[in-house]
């Protein structure tokens, strides 16, 4: 059984990730409302009522902004750390609540979904991986450093949504004041294009097909300048740079070799998966 996934956005103004099998699926944070998240996902021919869970990365706005509404509407418990939740401003009621500890994993139906610990600054930050017949999603953005938590899953992944936050050039050349750039370049804020492309050459696994490139600043770096860099390392893997405006497509991720991945346009419900070839 493969899994599907897509970037329903990504970026400052709200990042929400979506992964699944044929009967279940969890969106990893909600950072865009529970009215376009829906959208997004009837645009995709995505079921909502296949969500069973929401979990969530850290307290910064752009990842809960529609934690409540979703978890209210759709009953889905809501996985968070003690720390986070703390410190999070999201009015989700009690027995909706679940908390997880890094490297215990939760089965949420047929999938397995473990955190680890990341560096950004925030009361408790967690990585996930998302695992189902033996297939591995990676969901790593708001990661100041490609730390060894990092790259130890990193290798294990059929598919990665990766930060590639700010071009070094861009950003020490840009408009915004010192201690932004230093919060945004240092161990604890977001993780450059540089030191992404070097996670993604060094230390790939060969069953890496897909690689989403994800949560890119607006005013230091743009998508053609990611997907040029990325593309002439791809060595067979399909690069995809999430949107902060737009959804991606869905793509069905197998445990099988780069060469016979296959994309699902619009994958709509458990019995029924259209397919393409890319």
């Amino acid at each position: 059984m493969s899994l599907f996934i897509t970037a329903l956005n990504s970026g400052s103004n709200g990042n929400c990730y979506y992964i699944g099998n044929k009967n279940e699926a969890v969106l990893i944070d909600a950072g865009i409302s529970c009215r376009e998240t829906e959208k997004r996902m009837s645009r995709l021919g995505l079921n909502m009522q296949l969500v069973k869970a929401i979990f969530v990365s850290h307290e910064h706005s752009d990842h809960i902004t529609g934690v409540p509404g979703l978890s209210k509407k759709y009953q889905l418990p809501v996985f968070i750390t003690e720390a986070t939740l703390r410190s999070a401003p999201i009015p989700v009621e009690k027995d909706r609540i679940r908390h997880f500890s890094p490297y215990h994993p939760v089965a949420v139906g047929n999938l397995a979904i473990t955190a680890f610990p990341k560096c950004h600054d925030a009361a408790d930050p967690h990585s996930f991986v998302v695992s189902g017949n033996k297939v591995n999603v990676g969901i790593f953005t708001d990661i100041g450093n490609p730390c060894a938590h990092v790259v130890r899953h990193f290798s294990q992944c059929h598919s990665v949504f990766l930060e590639a936050n700010y071009c070094r050039d861009m950003l020490a050349n840009g408009s915004y004041p010192y201690h932004l750039k230093k919060r945004i370049s240092g161990g604890n804020g977001h993780l450059s294009n540089t030191e992404a492309l070097e996670l993604f050459t060094k230390h790939r696994g060969e069953h890496l097909t897909h690689l989403i490139l994800s949560h890119l600043s607006k005013n230091n770096n743009s998508p053609e300048l990611v997907e040029q860099l990325f593309s002439k390392e791809a060595n067979g893997t399909r690069i995809v740079v999430a949107s902060r405006y737009h959804e991606t497509p869905v793509y069905c991720i197998g445990n099988n070799s780069p060469g016979s991945s296959v994309r699902a346009e619009k994958p709509v419900s458990p019995g029924h998966t259209q397919l393409s070839l890319f």
